[in-house]
């Protein structure tokens, strides 16, 4: 149920990445409620992770899993480059979280 409750909770500091996105190319309520939604529905989710997983554990997964969202949403639907940098940047952070799962 741990892990359940982080990788939901990352799924929605995503939405709340896509609406800060876009609410800072434009001021809606739709995109206000993507963004302060998104990431608070991330922090109800986190929070309840902690009575299964130990914090240190679930914060470092949720971190990695919310940023490799994020840079993968932003290269796919707005335009950020995607350099193989990047690319190896992000497979390390991947590499990361799924030694982080595997040792705890």
């Amino acid at each position: 149920m741990g892990w359940f409750l982080v990788v939901a909770a990352a799924l929605m500091e995503t939405l709340g990445v896509i609406g800060l996105k876009r609410y800072s190319l434009r001021k809606s309520a739709l995109n206000a409620l993507l963004f302060f939604g998104g990431f608070g529905a991330s922090f109800v989710l986190l929070y309840q992770s902690f009575r299964y997983i130990q914090l240190s554990v679930a914060y470092a997964v949720w971190i990695g899993l919310g940023t490799a969202a994020a840079v993968l949403v932003n290269m796919a639907f707005f335009g950020e480059s995607r350099s193989t940098a990047r690319l190896l940047s992000l497979g390390v952070i991947v590499a990361g979280v799924v030694g982080l799962k595997a040792v705890s």
